[in-house]
């Protein structure tokens, strides 16, 4: 945590903003060494304001922060990676727009998660450039689950402890992970007289969950996820993702919408 004084430095990421008063904004930051807060960008809507194109969404910034009565204060600026590609098109952009969403869900005001900060920058800097950005969505979603305290169990039964074999298997949100066959069966719910909601989830999905789970971004940075295949992790991970919020997040429908025109369109 900074110290007490009235003013410091802090890298950020600016996650989202808001018109706050005639000439000023309201910021939402995640930082690397407070988590989440909010500032305020005095003047930043302003013809002539020279901060005002450091403090867009995706941008990393170097921040000169003064501590005013209620809020935080952006008295100076200065961008640190602009991560240009997520800023053109359609598709990097909403998936950008994801990630932040996401971050900014699951994160609380002023709780330093550094690993958490050095996912989000990795994150969006892969984005950049990867040829595969649902694999970099894919490998940020798992490894985001670990550094909140929500890992999925993929190993061992998460009912009866048996470890997973090599077949198509459930996934309860309810109970963090996979069930075997036998404990995830509709009908031996029912025997039992659980309520436990299930995802069937394929052998080959979860092999890749699995070996994104435990893997550094390095090893696994290849892998060409199939459109199918991919769109199975993506609606197990939504499974979850809103389960652990108790909400629907907002931009999963519209990069389902984006997707679809680029497909539509060839590219």
């Amino acid at each position: 945590m900074p110290s007490r004084e009235r003013s410091f430095r802090a890298e950020a990421v600016v996650l989202r903003h808001s018109d706050w008063g005639e000439a000023d904004r309201l910021l939402v930051l995640f930082t690397a060494a407070m988590g989440k807060v909010r500032a305020v960008a005095k003047g930043v809507r302003k013809l002539r304001s020279r901060k005002a194109g450091h403090l867009e969404p995706f941008t990393r910034v170097n921040l000169l922060l003064a501590r005013g009565r209620d809020l935080l204060i952006v008295t100076q600026a200065e961008t640190l990676d602009a991560y240009m590609p997520l800023r053109e098109g359609l598709l990097l952009p909403t998936y950008g727009a994801y990630i932040l969403e996401v971050v900014d869900r699951f994160t609380f005001e002023e709780e330093e998660n550094r690993g958490l900060y050095r996912l989000l920058v990795d994150t969006l800097a892969r984005l950049s450039s990867s040829p595969h950005p649902e694999l970099v969505v894919r490998y940020f979603e798992i490894r985001l689950l670990d550094l909140i305290g929500f890992r999925p169990q993929l190993f061992q039964c998460t009912n009866c402890g048996e470890q997973i074999k090599a077949e198509d298997q459930y996934f309860s949100a309810e109970q963090g992970g996979v069930l075997c066959p036998r404990c995830g069966e509709p009908r031996a719910n029912l025997a039992n007289q659980t309520q436990i909601t299930v995802r069937s989830v394929s052998m080959n999905a979860l092999k890749y969950l699995r070996h994104l789970q435990r893997s550094r971004y390095e090893e696994v940075a290849n892998i060409s996820l199939s459109p199918t295949l991919n769109r199975e992790m993506e609606n197990l991970m939504q499974y979850y993702l809103t389960y652990l919020l108790e909400r629907k997040l907002n931009t999963p429908p519209f990069l389902r919408h984006v997707r679809g025109q680029v497909a539509g369109d060839g590219q």
